[in-house]
């Protein structure tokens, strides 16, 4: 499997879009051909078998709330529980000024329904439903406004929430569990196609143990809200909770180690080999890049000084080194990405984050930050010729 980081860099743009309420197309990766009709409702292309299951062990399927959401030839749709695809309405807002795009779960067993050609999310709410907003956006177009979970005034904040991303066209199936804004529902994936795979599935009482590890250290314990979620730092630190120098001292420390030795990093592109000169980590090879000494923030948010454009030699470099600053790997190994695991997260300035739930998950992969994909350590998966999908809300 190609990782992601290396394909294509437009989630990286999402999370972004997402990271603050604002009116957000999510686009995992590329659109799928079907062109929407201008019909209030029209069949989909694609119409892959969507199983939902509740073993949550915590609510009854009436109290599980399922919202498919997401962008289709650059218009933000819905899924409804018929398998069709609808635009969003500014006229969906109800009386209280919000939609009800809410899927109600069979009253007991599985839930079965279609997924059409989309990308986007799907949000699953436990005890109440989710409050999206439909809005206009800057183009004048009609689009929903998200849960963010991590913004105290967001509508959604009291509600217990989480989604998992996909992206279905005729290309295939590419999906994800996500942590990389918050982890607070634990879910898991398993894609049936060409192989079998399977996804996101925590260890026993792995939910309580990334609660109580990421409270273990001081600087992350304010992320955690009650029993509801625990915030990413990276928004965390945009509201107050998290230090925004946290990092600080280990950024200076990879400056000064690679003003005197060579930094190397190897990406499809190449092997490109770098050294700081006047402040910034410049590398050469099949092309020239140079990056400033980024911040905690754009550490944690792989974004800022270590933006990872989509070019295919920019982009990637940036990837890589996203990710040994959150996995704490630049300043023990000179050639990056490292691949093992057992060299992730051990320094006490780290994405304690991160750590905590790759600590939880049965194949130890998660995506804790936007480029947990480097080195295949994200809970991706994605299947060519898919057969059927099915989201699991795994026990608490």
């Amino acid at each position: 499997m190609t990782p992601r980081h290396q394909r294509d860099l437009g989630r990286r743009k999402l999370l972004v879009a997402l990271g603050g309420a604002a009116v957000a197309a999510p686009a995992v990766a590329a659109m799928g051909p079907y062109a929407l009709a201008d019909t209030p409702a029209e069949t989909a292309a694609g119409a892959l078998p969507l199983t939902i299951v509740n073993s949550s062990g915590s609510f009854g399927n009436t109290n599980v709330h399922v919202y498919i959401v997401g962008n289709l030839d650059g218009r933000q749709v819905r899924v409804t529980p018929e398998g069709t695809v609808a635009p969003i309405a500014l006229s969906d807002n109800g009386a209280d000024g919000y939609t009800d795009y809410a899927i109600s779960l069979a009253g007991s067993g599985e839930t079965r329904l279609s997924l059409p050609y989309l990308s986007g999310r799907i949000y699953v709410s436990l005890g109440e439903k989710l409050k999206f907003k439909a809005v206009t956006d800057g183009a004048g177009n009609a689009a929903l406004q998200y849960p963010a979970g991590w913004v105290t005034s967001d509508p959604n904040y009291p509600v217990l929430h989480d989604c998992a991303e996909f992206t279905h066209n005729s290309s295939g199936m590419f999906c994800n569990t996500t942590m990389v804004d918050m982890f607070s529902v634990p879910m898991s994936i398993r894609l049936t196609g060409a192989k079998d795979q399977t996804t996101g599935t925590l260890r026993s009482a792995g939910r309580a143990d990334a609660f109580a590890a990421v409270r273990q250290v001081a600087e992350f314990a304010p992320l955690v809200v009650d029993d509801r979620r625990v915030i990413a730092p990276g928004h965390g630190l945009d509201a107050g909770l998290f230090p925004e120098n946290y990092l600080a001292p280990y950024i200076d420390e990879v400056w000064s180690t690679y003003t005197g030795r060579d930094l190397t990093v190897t990406t499809n592109a190449g092997a490109f080999t770098g050294r700081v000169r006047g402040d910034r980590l410049t590398f050469e090879g099949p092309a020239s890049v140079s990056f400033a000494r980024p911040s905690t923030r754009d550490v944690l948010f792989c974004d800022g000084n270590l933006a990872a454009p989509n070019d295919g030699t920019t982009g990637p470099v940036a990837a890589v080194l996203g990710a040994g600053f959150n996995r704490s790997t630049l300043l023990s190994a000179a050639a990056q990405p490292t691949t093992d695991a057992a060299a992730f997260y051990r320094t006490a300035l780290t994405n304690h984050y991160a750590k905590a739930l790759h600590a939880v998950t049965e194949d130890g992969r998660a995506y804790g930050f936007a480029f947990d994909d480097v080195a295949d350590f994200a809970s991706y998966i994605q299947d060519t010729a898919p057969t059927g999908i099915r989201l699991t809300l795994t026990p608490f």
